[in-house]
């Protein structure tokens, strides 16, 4: 009987062996996807990033369908606060992150966002940029200028805003459109529509155009027209 018993272990064990050098070599896979989120966390902002910190996750979940995704969280507030987060690959840790955040007062800090994507994807490149905020407080013409030259290294900005400011509506447009990224404006009320853009921005920064073509034919409507613009 113990012979008999021996190859069961034995395979058992093996098997046992291969599951865990598969996921030892899984856990060093590098992600596939490296995108740049920044919010404006200045004091109006406070409602839509209560929102984001609950939808965050969605993210991870969407790009995994792909690939992996690699998150790097700017944000700023206050007197010329400008804060840049380490890269994360864990949802539940970028959460622990942005709840810790408090907004405040202050003015937008678009230039800065756009300065430091362009000196990360410098040293290693970024998939995508995602730009949230609802107002603009900056000369355009400086920020076109930075825009281009991100574009040029081939990052596009996914550009969201919130409300129907006008000035910022122009100059969102333009950051979209010199980066070859896209722009949408989005409801503060509405958690559905900014959960289906922001998966699909992680879906695009892992898989690519097509992907994110992939995606959009499953959520239809803002993702939809998201798309059309790239």
């Amino acid at each position: 009987m113990a012979s008999s018993q021996a190859p069961v272990l034995s395979t058992q064990r093996a098997i046992s062996e291969f599951l865990q050098r598969a996921a030892d070599v899984s856990a060093a896979i590098p992600p596939t996807g490296r995108l740049l989120f920044a919010l404006d966390a200045t004091a109006s902002r406070q409602p839509t990033w209560d929102q984001a910190c609950q939808l965050q996750s969605d993210m991870f979940a969407a790009a995994a369908e792909v690939g992996g995704l690699a998150l790097q969280l700017v944000w700023y507030r206050g007197y010329g606060e400008f804060q840049v987060e380490p890269w994360l690959t864990d949802a539940a840790e970028l959460q622990r992150r942005m709840t810790a955040v408090q907004c405040r007062g202050g003015l937008t800090q678009m230039g800065r966002v756009l300065e430091h994507a362009t000196q990360e994807t410098q040293r290693r490149r970024l998939n995508a940029l995602v730009l949230i905020g609802d107002c603009l407080e900056e000369a355009v013409d400086p920020l076109c200028h930075r825009a281009g030259q991100l574009g040029l290294l081939g990052v596009p900005a996914f550009v969201f805003q919130e409300g129907c400011d006008p000035n910022a509506a122009q100059g969102f447009r333009e950051i979209a459109r010199l980066t070859r990224g896209a722009y949408c404006v989005f409801d503060q009320g509405s958690a559905r529509q900014l959960r289906a853009l922001l998966k699909a921005v992680a879906v695009y920064a892992v898989g690519g155009r097509q992907a994110l073509e992939n995606f959009s034919k499953r959520q239809g409507g803002l993702v939809r027209r998201l798309t059309q613009q790239l």
